[in-house]
Order: structure tokens, then sequence, then C-alpha cells
């Protein structure tokens, strides 16, 4: 089990949150997702570590910018 914590930039509200969410769960091997807008972290629990890549693609997705990864 693997727990990454990732700054995402952009979101301001649970509508944000929820379109994150939806996005990084499409990832193989995800068993979680945690968005905190006020903090702008969001929280990926997964069977194992993912490429950052990956979590990057599904965050721009989304339509928000991750940030240190």
């Amino acid at each position: 089990m693997a727990e990454e914590v990732y700054r995402v930039t952009g979101m301001t509200c649970g509508h944000c949150a929820q379109h994150v969410t939806s996005e990084v769960q499409k990832l193989p091997g995800v068993t979680g997702v945690d968005v905190d807008v006020e903090q702008g972290r969001v929280t990926v629990r997964s069977a194992a570590a993912l490429p950052a890549a990956e979590v990057r693609a599904a965050v721009e997705g989304a339509g928000y910018q991750l940030v240190d990864a």
C-alpha cells in the first residue's frame, strides 16, 4: 500500500475536488483519493507507488495544476 500527498493549484470549491477525485480514481491501482481544497492537497492511496507523471496527467485532465512532483 502506498500513500502520496500532492500539491494542486487552482481548486476553489467542492466541485473542483470532485473533478480531481474522479480523474485520479481512474488510475490503475488507486484505492482512495482525499482532496483538501483549502490546503491545495490531494492524498492518493494506491496498491503500489504511482508514477508522478500519471498523477500529473490525471490532475491536468481535470483542469488543475500539479506542483512539486
